[in-house]
């Protein structure tokens, strides 16, 4: 039985026995809890915004910083290779887990968007009634897209969540606007193609393997710009192939529907739409969030199909504006 959480626990450790080079750090907290700070207080660096997305798909991909050639615009990114994309992307790496900590006498409310394999730990998440599998690890890892670190009462709330005693908790931290948290975000567009494949009412068991490229996006002075950056890295820069074991009509059915470019909302950077909605991202169109470029191979048949392709003039306005 494959066990995400204790795969990703061993990347974790590879991550903290290089902290200080790696520039980032680790603490223990009164409960016992580990904690580790990829670029809250403390820079991060790329190599560790590496690791930390191995992290987060649960030990079971690799990710690759590469340079890029989008038409004729040339950015550093990040490639990513999933060897089982159902558990290590949608029950690992998907940011579903909303972590909302009620403020308590010696903390504050606490909330951040965890991913990771603790989640299915937790199952916590409508996902989890369609995904047959059970982890048998006793240690949780996960990771908290946040630009606070967590109190030992978050801690002990996650964990008790998960089933696991705190000392047995390892909690991975970074801001959107880092390093790490542009790397991570890059890494997500196997898994943003997968869920969107979900989205539309494809058989995810039906993927083999997933293979992706994404841009890197600059590092942000703020989150709510490195949100708009990151997501438009994705959006118009991010490419995904799939290889698929099914008939052709069900990819004939779905093929045009996966790429970005098949919203009602795409061509705007996402900063930008997201104040023509007032701030309010559930108003963003859903079908929006996926790779520019997707490709499927199907095993049966050998065909490949296609839709979508980058759009670099969009990437400009965003990434260097």
């Amino acid at each position: 039985m494959i066990s995400l959480n204790d795969r990703a626990h061993a990347v974790f450790r590879r991550l903290s026995d290089a902290a200080d080079p790696l520039e980032v750090a680790v603490c223990e907290l009164e409960n016992g809890a580990t904690v580790l700070d990829a670029g809250v207080e403390i820079a991060g660096s790329l190599e560790a915004g590496r690791l930390y997305s191995e992290v987060c798909l649960g030990g079971l991909a690799d990710v690759q910083l590469r340079q890029l050639q989008l038409d004729d615009l040339t950015l550093p990114g990040v490639e990513v290779s999933v060897h089982q994309p159902v558990l290590a992307c949608m029950a690992s790496q998907y940011a579903g887990w909303a972590v909302n900590v009620p403020a308590s006498d010696s903390s504050k409310k606490y909330f951040a968007m965890g991913s990771g394999p603790a989640r299915v730990l937790h199952r916590g998440e409508p996902i989890f009634a369609e995904i047959d599998y059970r982890d048998p690890a006793t240690v949780a890892v996960l990771t908290l897209e946040s630009n606070r670190l967590p109190s030992p009462d978050v801690a002990a709330w996650v964990a008790g969540k998960c089933g696991v005693s705190p000392d047995r908790l390892f909690l991975l931290v970074a801001p959107t606007a880092s390093i790490v948290g542009s790397v991570q975000v890059a890494a997500r567009i196997v898994e943003t193609g997968l869920h969107k494949m979900h989205e539309v009412d494809f058989d995810i068991g039906t993927v083999r393997s997933g293979f992706g490229s994404c841009p890197l996006a600059p590092v942000a002075a703020d989150d709510l710009t490195a949100i708009g950056r990151t997501n438009d890295a994705v959006l118009y820069g991010g490419r995904a192939w799939y290889t698929v074991h099914t008939e052709d009509a069900q990819i004939e059915r779905v093929i045009e529907r996966l790429p970005s470019v098949a919203s009602s909302d795409y061509g705007v950077p996402f900063g930008e739409l997201f104040r023509r909605h007032g701030g309010d991202f559930y108003k963003i169109d859903p079908l929006l969030f996926s790779p520019a470029e997707i490709a499927i191979t199907n095993s049966v048949s050998g065909r490949t199909f296609h839709a979508g392709g980058v759009n670099t003039s969009v990437l400009r306005a965003s990434l260097f504006a």
